[in-house]
């Protein structure tokens, strides 16, 4: 598989400490060995999502699952869909399964831990996922930090690479900034078109969160934007 290039020099994410709630080590220890693996440990070359998930369906992949507030609530909600949601952040995805146990087991859902850069480079194979979220990702509001946020032209590039055609990439954030951000880097990227004119209309099913909320009591707008990837040529 080719690797795309990506200046790996500077990431979008900082550590965080990973000291877990009970419940959180309860699920961890439950759930991890069949729902989770970290994507330094995964075998080389593409991850076989049919394998994991002992099935075949088209393959979702949310990007920054935080603390699964809304990605359980999404994978509950789409039981057709392969739901595969990567983070950093240990206590994130021991919450986010801790959540799954909670509305059912949510058998639909695998986790992984680490840069999602590297498993888009990896053990994604090109032209293979059904939708690509990134649902509020880290604004980085100051102007010197810029560089760290994750949506940037090679970033958008290799997530269009590895989208089926017709996969579409969900984009939300608050930060005014960065959605102008959003939409002028996903526009350039020629294996994507914006499904909308512009901004896309906020979907009813996209849960909102307490982020969220405190953005609007804030006065922050959210913005949604949609790109479909093209057919192949």
């Amino acid at each position: 598989m080719t690797r795309p290039e990506f200046p790996r020099s500077i990431v979008s994410f900082v550590q965080r400490g990973e000291r877990m709630t009970v419940g959180q080590e309860r699920a961890w220890d439950t759930y991890w060995e069949k729902m989770g693996n970290d994507v330094k440990s995964l075998p080389e070359g593409p991850l076989d999502f049919d394998s994991w998930f002992g099935r075949s369906a088209p393959v979702l992949l949310e990007i920054g699952s935080g603390m699964g507030e809304t990605t359980s609530q999404l994978v509950a909600a789409a039981p057709e869909l392969n739901y595969v949601a990567v983070e950093v952040y240990k206590p994130g995805l021991a919450q986010l399964l801790l959540r799954g146990e909670h509305l059912g087991g949510l058998d639909n859902l695998r986790v992984l831990r680490g840069d999602a850069v590297d498993l888009l480079t990896d053990h994604v194979a090109p032209a293979s996922l059904h939708g690509v979220r990134i649902f509020f990702p880290d604004p980085w509001p100051k102007k010197k930090h810029h560089k760290r946020r994750l949506v940037q032209p090679e970033f958008v590039a290799l997530v269009a690479s590895r989208l089926e055609p017709g996969g579409v990439l969900h984009l939300a954030t608050d930060w005014e900034h960065y959605a102008e951000q959003m939409l002028e880097v996903c526009s350039g990227e020629r294996l994507l078109t914006n499904m909308y004119d512009g901004w896309a209309p906020r979907p009813d099913w996209r849960p909102v969160t307490k982020f969220e909320q405190r953005a609007v009591n804030e006065g922050r707008v959210s913005h949604d934007l949609m790109f479909k990837r093209n057919e192949l040529t």
